[in-house]
């Protein structure tokens, strides 16, 4: 009888034309795909977990996926045949073998966003689809001195969108919140323990706010304080988010 062993992946994909990572229906997901193509490579229908359920339209640089399997095949093969396999905007960069017990999501110390923002008078056809374009000069001083209230470990329902049955606690370790600015291009950088519903892009939607004056540094801590879901918002477009990498106590296993 066949050995299952368990195998994680670090995925990249450009999520624009899918309905997030997690399966939806009829819908295009990026773990759609990803179980079509292990099935096309494996002859298995797998089901893949991963670190991240990204929303619709959000982007991966370092997805983690992992997924048990009965194929032989050495990890080499699974990177080549996936890539080989799932569409040109999704894309295996490593494969790892790992213990049974190891679990991407409960094992992660903390994962880490970028979120970009095209601050320019107009529209860039290159980045439209990973940026969101701010038109008015943005503050990145008074931007700063609003993330320094975000660091440290909060209740930050505000920056949720809704509180669901699986995110009753609301409270989250910020280890980094920081804008930075090249050019016309400002870079949000967020890291934490795990994050609420759409709680980047809340987070961006308020600084910006701040960063154009219409909401001052002080008011963004009354945001903080009030805990009430949704009150941060407008949540920025999704196009702008992307997630960089989840980062877990160890290095993780065998790799190529």
């Amino acid at each position: 009888m066949a050995t299952t062993t368990k195998i994680v992946l670090i995925m990249e994909y450009d999520g624009t034309h899918y309905h997030g990572f997690q399966l939806q229906g009829d819908f295009s997901t990026i773990q759609g795909e990803t179980e079509a193509a292990l099935w096309k490579l494996t002859g298995e229908r797998l089901r893949v977990m991963a670190a991240s359920r990204t929303d619709a339209g959000v982007h991966a640089k370092g997805q983690v996926v992992s997924f048990r399997t009965k194929s032989p095949l050495p990890l080499p093969a699974f990177i080549n045949g996936l890539n080989y396999y799932l569409p040109g905007d999704i894309a295996v960069k490593s494969a790892h073998r790992v213990d049974d017990s190891f679990n991407v999501r409960r094992d992660a110390i903390s994962r880490e966003y970028n979120y970009y923002i095209l601050n320019s008078l107009t529209r860039s056809p290159i980045m439209r689809g990973f940026s969101y374009l701010v038109t008015g000069c943005l503050d990145i001083e008074a931007m700063n001195g609003a993330c320094q209230a975000l660091v440290g470990e909060h209740d930050l329902a505000s920056f949720a969108s809704c509180i669901g049955v699986g995110t009753r606690n609301t409270m989250r370790k910020v280890y980094r919140a920081k804008m930075d600015k090249d050019g016309e291009l400002a870079v949000f950088n967020m890291v934490a323990n795990s994050f609420l519903p759409h709680q980047v892009r809340n987070t961006v939607g308020a600084l910006i706010r701040v960063g154009l004056g219409k909401v001052s540094v002080d008011q963004f801590h009354r945001i903080i304080e009030a805990r009430k879901p949704g009150l941060a918002g407008p949540a920025a477009l999704a196009c702008g988010l992307c997630l960089m990498r989840v980062n877990y106590p160890s290095p993780l296993g065998g790799e190529i």
